[in-house]
């Protein structure tokens, strides 16, 4: 099956794609659903257990990360599964890998010697804690970047011990900004006419996620700690009681603080001394919390979340999963996409989040069967029938 680009957008790049588990699929994912043409490079033995390769290939997590892809086969531990490898690159435009950073050196395919063969090339590789420096060979993983950058620090409620994420907030925006970092480096290829190395690593983009609490402390000197469902500077905001359940309620800045004073009848609180600054409201949030869940617990969530709409205060339901499908809103946006894969038949899966007016993303194709493209990958490249069944008998693809 020949590429079926899913967007115009970037149909005309192609990339082959060394990656496994999750914050290299991610990065590759993000290309293959503008339309690149994706080559997945996978070994010819028997799969691995690294969570997004072997037994997991036909998880939900597997379609989803991998869709959009073709695949082809090839031990780049054979001298000739090498050099085929090196012939697509001659071809490709991004490479993006990240095995620890040894092991691309390792198997001869580091960024000097592919520039080498293709002077334009773009290699983006991610890594657990970057490609150089005393922790660089360590093993990464998303939990342990999340607890070493901070993260856990400040999820979670006070007094209760660390608290990861609930999803791989590292691995995943590892794999968003490398993937932007590769589009950065195409643009500027256009311009000199060469490629270069992009690398980040698990402990960068969770240092970098960590945003205005990060400011806090390298800024102001503040060392933030768990607010649980509280801002951690904005209040209040956080989670309430209802009649029925619980919402959110967001109220930042002094305007909605006078709006929603309004809204539930304490016009008084707006000029209480405890209250009246965001600061006094921040260093009183207990007293103020215990306040506002007297009120709330008066009325069901949907009225409150109707009456805090209308007055220009930002308020929500507290959705699972399922719930969160089904919202009105979310169905508007089509957000979730239907596909059809081998494992699962016609299924849906979530699409890009944001949309381009003339040049559309898709799910075009599902994720591919181990080596499903060898032939025609291989052939492409000039190599006859019987050079791919021998290679194939070889185990070299």
């Amino acid at each position: 099956m020949p590429h079926r680009p899913a967007s115009d957008a970037l149909k005309r790049i192609t990339v082959l794609d060394l990656t496994r588990v999750r914050s290299g699929p991610t990065c590759v994912r993000q290309l293959a659903d503008w339309g690149a043409d994706v080559v997945r490079i996978e070994t010819p033995a028997a799969f691995g257990d690294d969570g997004a390769v072997g037994a997991a290939r036909d998880s939900a997590d597997f379609q989803s990360l991998n869709r959009n892809k073709r695949s082809l086969t090839l031990d780049l531990k054979a001298a000739e599964g090498r050099a085929l490898f090196l012939r697509l690159v001659e071809r490709a435009d991004v490479v993006v890998e990240n095995f620890r950073p040894a092991v691309k050196d390792r198997l001869g395919i580091g960024y000097e010697t592919l520039s080498a063969v293709n002077p334009r090339i773009v290699l983006g590789s991610i890594s657990g804690f970057g490609q150089d420096g005393p922790d660089a060979d360590r093993p990464g993983f998303d939990q342990i970047a999340q607890g070493m950058a901070g993260l856990m620090s400040i999820t979670g409620e006070p007094g209760r011990g660390p608290m990861r994420a609930g999803i791989p907030v590292a691995d995943l925006t590892a794999g968003l900004f490398c993937a932007l970092g590769i589009l950065v480096a195409l643009l500027e290829r256009e311009q000199s006419g060469a490629g270069q190395w992009v690398t980040t690593s698990l402990i960068e983009a969770q240092a970098f996620m960590l945003d205005f609490q990060a400011a806090r402390y390298l800024i102001a000197g503040e060392v933030p700690g768990q607010a649980g469902n509280d801002h951690p500077t904005s209040m209040p905001t956080g989670v309430y009681p209802t009649a029925d359940g619980h919402i959110n309620i967001g109220v930042a800045g002094q305007r909605i603080w006078q709006r929603f004073c309004a809204a539930i009848g304490r016009d008084d609180w707006f000029d209480d001394p405890r209250f009246d600054t965001a600061g006094k409201r921040s260093d009183n949030r207990k007293a103020l919390n215990a306040l506002i869940a007297e009120v709330t617990r008066s009325r069901t969530g949907e009225s409150w979340i109707a009456l805090f709409n209308e007055a220009g205060v930002p308020a929500g339901r507290i959705n699972d999963i399922r719930e969160m499908f089904d919202e009105p809103q979310f169905e508007h946006l089509e957000i979730a996409q239907e596909v059809e894969t081998a494992p699962f038949g016609r299924t849906r899966m979530v699409r890009q989040p944001m949309r381009l007016s003339r040049t559309p993303s898709r799910i075009a194709a599902p994720a591919p069967g181990p080596g499903e493209h060898a032939g025609e990958i291989l052939a492409s490249l000039g190599l006859g029938a019987g050079e791919i069944a021998d290679l194939r008998a070889r185990g070299v693809i």
